[in-house]
């Protein structure tokens, strides 16, 4: 389970790159509509603000701190690593601590190491794109964005929700630091939440291919789920 929760939220970290309910009384058929139109329009204007923010970033690299609490808001683990992120579809993503782990999208499969145990997991791309709106940040498909809905925060932070209730990510929560991606929340049906703040992004060094490229070390078992 543990696993699998961190390829979801990297997968969003991947995909990646409110505005409150309002609520209808009992008024004249007219503003009822009105109001109607104004939410949908303020669905649709973070939407498309949001998309926009995403296309002017390629790539980038950063340093990243974790903090993963419960549905009570207790906290259950720390950590850091890096992440590198390439359009279309690839994604490095390197856990230092609590415990050392690798997450490489090569743009169709998706690869889970983890050295302490000596085993690795292969996962079909496409079909963890269907489950998981962190690919939004690398996907150039147009339709992903069908299957989410965004709404503000406040200005600069904004919450992508799923549509399908079976999602196993319910929210994913983008705040920038101007036209820059400062920190990411990830919610998942359990309650449990990551917190996950980026440092050192740098949007200007082209990554190496070579990042997004992993290689079975001798010795280390493979599941495929391909």
């Amino acid at each position: 389970m543990k696993q699998k929760r961190l390829v979801t939220a990297v997968l969003l970290i991947a995909s990646l790159y409110g505005a409150p309910s309002m609520a209808i009384s009992d008024t004249a058929p007219g503003q009822s509509v009105s109001i109607k139109q104004q939410a949908f329009q303020a669905k649709m204007d973070a939407k498309s603000v949001l998309i926009k923010k995403l296309e002017r970033v390629r790539y980038f690299s950063a340093n990243f701190s974790q903090v993963v609490v419960d549905a009570d808001g207790v906290e259950l683990q720390r950590g850091n690593g890096s992440l590198v992120v390439r359009k279309p579809n690839l994604v490095r993503w390197k856990t230092m601590t609590p415990n050392e782990t690798l997450i490489v999208s090569d743009g169709k499969t998706l690869w889970f190491y983890d050295p302490f145990v000596d085993q690795a997991t292969a996962y079909g791309l496409q079909s963890s794109i269907a489950n998981t709106p962190i690919l939004l940040l690398t996907s150039q498909d147009p339709s992903m964005w069908l299957k989410y809905d965004v709404s503000y925060i406040a200005k600069n932070s904004f919450v992508i929700r799923a549509k399908d209730s079976a999602n196993q990510v319910k929210t994913l929560q983008l705040t920038f630091a101007g036209h820059q991606l400062a920190s990411i929340v990830i919610l998942d049906a359990t309650g449990q939440s990551s917190q996950i703040t980026l440092s050192d992004l740098d949007v200007k060094s082209l990554p190496n291919m070579d990042l997004f490229k992993f290689v079975l070390p001798p010795g280390v078992d493979l599941e495929d789920q391909r």
